[in-house]
């Protein structure tokens, strides 16, 4: 039984909710690289500032958007661990010290009456899964409200099918536009129940590559092509690439059931992981 102390899980998620603010993902700079050469004229030329963005961001004074996000947390919990501790209330600390820490914009308010700002960005939005082994993984997500509130979920009924689909996430896209800050990254969520599917849809956006089952792979791919076909583009502007990529995420439902989730990123996909 291997013994983690709360207090290293609190000093990981400091320093990657620090790190996720100021340094986009290795894979987001490559596709939006190969996003500029689809483009030309004023959709090339926003793509290029927000490259540019990144590149100033990454020198650790300014965050990649003023917009620093609900913290979302997953975390694998190794089976032979013992935490000698809370890893709620480690999390909850980790996103306290790492907002103060890398001078993060604070934006989580009380959702009625006086939407009072808890002042610190907790609590942060914890998600729990026991695994084998003996380490602790963790994955810190920045989620932009911007981004949060053109997401959507459908309850489909079991007559419809994959076009019913696909034409559900184009009008989500369609409807977001530029409000969103495209060109998106889209993490959807098919199957499970009403939570389940929004929690998958949430997960896919912690997904760096296609879906190891073919028939989603290839789901992923049609979906990618008929978005990139809304000719939204950067920042709503017009232009070939109004998404990035598309993850799939699913999950068995019941009979009489066929949920779907569209959870839009916007092109600030602030993710990092790390493993104690």
């Amino acid at each position: 039984m291997r013994i983690i102390k709360s207090s290293e899980i609190r000093d990981i998620v400091a320093a990657l909710c620090i790190e996720a603010a100021y340094n986009l993902p290795k894979k987001e700079i490559k596709l939006l690289r190969a996003a500029l050469n689809k483009e030309k004229g004023r959709a090339a030329n926003l793509i290029r500032l927000i490259l540019k963005n990144a590149k100033i961001a990454s020198k650790g004074e300014y965050p990649l958007c003023q917009d620093t996000g609900s913290t979302v947390v997953f975390a694998e919990i190794g089976e032979d661990i013992h935490i000698e501790g809370n890893i709620n209330e480690a999390v909850n600390e980790g996103v306290r010290k790492g907002y103060k820490e890398g001078y993060l914009r604070k934006s989580i308010v009380n959702p009625l009456l006086n939407r009072k700002n808890t002042g610190d960005n907790t609590p942060a939005i914890l998600h729990l899964s026991i695994v084998k082994g003996d380490k602790i993984k963790l994955k810190v997500l920045l989620k932009g409200g911007g981004a949060e509130n053109a997401s959507r979920l459908k309850m489909f009924t079991p007559a419809d099918g994959k076009e019913e689909i696909i034409d559900f996430i184009k009008q989500t896209v369609k409807d977001a536009g530029g409000k969103a800050c495209p060109p998106y990254i889209l993490g959807i969520g098919i199957g499970g129940d009403f939570e389940q599917c929004a929690f998958l849809a949430k997960k896919a956006l912690t997904r760096n590559r296609a879906n190891s089952q073919k028939r989603y792979t290839l789901l992923e791919k049609e979906i990618l092509r008929e978005v990139n076909s809304l000719g939204i583009g950067a920042q709503g502007l017009g232009g070939k690439v109004t998404a990035l990529s598309v993850y799939v995420e699913s999950a068995p439902c019941h009979m009489a059931s066929l949920p779907v989730a569209v959870n839009i990123c916007c092109h600030s996909h602030r993710i990092k992981e790390g493993v104690i």
